[in-house]
């Protein structure tokens, strides 16, 4: 069964720092392209960034050049995205998604076949 669970969401105040992970399982995690996305109420889901499938190559959203960083971690599995000097506007549903590895670095939403349920992530000023 394909699966996808995000975690580490929570409450943090601006300026700190926290770290989502996302597990992968029923797949060949090592040829699925990777992403994290998120979503903030009344707005469209946007991308934050993608992984190439050695893990070599990141990209990132514009709001998320310096800020986030995704790394993946192939013999566990495992997807992660820190996210540090959070800010006022980084509040959102935080969604890692996998798609085909051909895919692999895609910022288009339609590009990822699967998805997790999210982690809400919430700034104190």
């Amino acid at each position: 069964q394909v699966q996808l669970v995000e975690s580490g969401g929570g409450l943090v105040q601006a300026g700190g720092s926290l770290s989502l992970s996302c597990a992968a399982s029923g797949r060949s995690f090592s040829l699925l392209a990777l992403g994290w996305f998120r979503q903030a109420p009344g707005e469209e889901r946007e991308f934050v960034a993608a992984i190439s499938l050695s893990g070599d190559t990141a990209y990132y959203g514009h709001f998320a050049q310096g800020r986030f960083t995704i790394s993946k971690d192939n013999a566990k599995n495992t997807v992660d995205l820190q996210i540090d000097s959070l800010k006022p506007e980084d509040p959102a549903v935080y969604y890692c998604a996998d798609g085909p590895g051909y895919k692999g670095g895609s910022s288009y939403r339609n590009d990822y076949d699967f998805w997790g349920q999210g982690t809400q992530v919430t700034v104190s000023s």
